[in-house]
């Protein structure tokens, strides 16, 4: 009789298998063990802290350093801590990351699907602009904001700017995210099968009639990537925000480093990670309920060429 053929089984605990998740393990701990610190520090009182063990679990629980950071915390002559800051942040997010992903959701549409003479051009112009640092950017930007948003408002008749607006702002975040939005928009539609577009055609379906009853039904996990590419962007952005606003428009991140940077009393740092964790909850809540479309997005074509 023959013996039993095909490959030996592995050892679980083979060399290769210990390096792997030995591995694994350290990157875990690389990056948790400061995300643990953060927590624990903000559950602990000044006086526990200033014992110097910062690995410790706090003894007494307290949640007044998240109060104090979210409704109290100074920046100046404004203690309103992070609320005020948290609502400027969802008026900027919100149409930015609509206004963006609509316009490049079509733009992406039209460049797989409706080519018209020099499309490749337009779209090799179009990604260009996604890899010129944004640093180039910032004061021609501040000129261009000036001089649009200077004037009277026709609707309520009172004088109306762009620079240091809420709305400027989600003017910037809406122009910087269209390029690479567009990249991953017509990437994806053109994995979809091109049968779908010529049976629509033939059908008698145009431009918009294809677009919205047969691509966005099926583009909920590209919709899901763009979603959490501009969101994450958005809201962690810092540079846009101290530029193009003003103290009473400022975002949450602008907020945060004024709290933390603070020069005035008592250095706080239960109040500071609170204050850090906060303002990180909304894209980490996000990416965490709808992560599992993010990767199907992902391996759907968003990033083929």
């Amino acid at each position: 009789m023959e013996g039993p053929r095909g490959p030996k089984p592995r050892r679980r605990l083979s060399p290769r298998n210990i390096m792997l998740y030995g591995t694994l393990i350290v990157v875990a701990l690389y990056y948790a063990l400061p995300l643990y610190v953060m927590i624990v520090t903000s559950l602990k009182g000044m006086p526990e802290i200033r014992l110097g063990n910062v690995f410790a679990p706090p003894v007494e629980i307290t949640f007044e350093p998240w109060v104090k950071a979210w409704s109290e915390a100074c920046t100046g002559i404004n203690c309103e801590g992070l609320s005020r800051g948290f609502w400027n942040s969802i008026q900027i997010l919100v149409p930015s990351v609509f206004l963006s992903i609509a316009i490049a959701s079509v733009n992406g549409y039209a460049l797989a699907n409706w080519r018209f003479k020099g499309s490749e051009v337009f779209f090799t112009i179009l990604i260009f602009g996604a890899f010129i640092p944004y640093q180039v950017m910032i004061y021609p930007i501040v000129i261009i904001l000036r001089e649009m948003g200077d004037g009277i408002s026709a609707v309520t008749g009172t004088e109306f700017r762009l620079m240091g607006s809420i709305w400027g702002l989600v003017l910037v975040h809406t122009v910087f995210g269209m390029p690479i939005l567009t990249l991953l928009f017509r990437n994806y539609f053109t994995s979809v099968p091109e049968e779908l577009f010529k049976a629509a055609r033939v059908d008698g379906a145009g431009f918009w009639g294809i677009y919205f009853r047969i691509m966005l039904p099926m583009s909920l996990p590209i919709f899901v990537v763009a979603m959490i590419l501009q969101v994450t962007g958005i809201w962690n952005d810092f540079l846009f925000g101290v530029i193009y606003t003003k103290p009473e428009t400022y975002p949450m991140t602008v907020q945060l480093n004024n709290i933390v940077n603070s020069v005035q009393g008592v250095k706080e740092y239960n109040v500071n990670m609170a204050a850090t964790l906060l303002t990180g909850l909304v894209p980490l809540v996000i990416y965490f309920v709808s992560g599992k479309l993010f990767v199907r997005g992902i391996a759907a074509g968003a990033v083929k060429g």
